[in-house]
């Protein structure tokens, strides 16, 4: 359904770039906000999280038969565009 005038277009994309940047926790950076990565906050979170399930391992081996727990590691630089050679990071 279109926006029907530039007033509710512009409020409806606010409201998206609010829940985006704060609320939605995204796959590619491990489940984080980008808002507490770009806060840098995203390391503690990560750790924070890794500790629990290490415990959650450590307490009901059984319910994870061998298998490892999700990766809670930090990732690197992150692109949009990752194809474009001279926007990947540098080895």
């Amino acid at each position: 359904r279109p926006f029907t005038d530039i007033t509710c277009a512009r409020s409806w994309v606010a409201g998206f770039v609010d829940w985006y940047n704060n609320e939605h926790r995204h796959s590619g950076i491990r489940f984080v906000t980008p808002h507490e990565r770009h806060e840098r906050r995203d390391q503690a979170i990560l750790a924070a999280r890794a500790d629990v399930y290490r415990e959650a391992a450590m307490r009901h081996p059984s319910r994870w038969r061998g298998r490892a727990t999700r990766n809670w590691t930090p990732v690197g630089a992150v692109w949009l565009n990752p194809d474009n050679d001279d926007r990947k990071a540098p080895d």
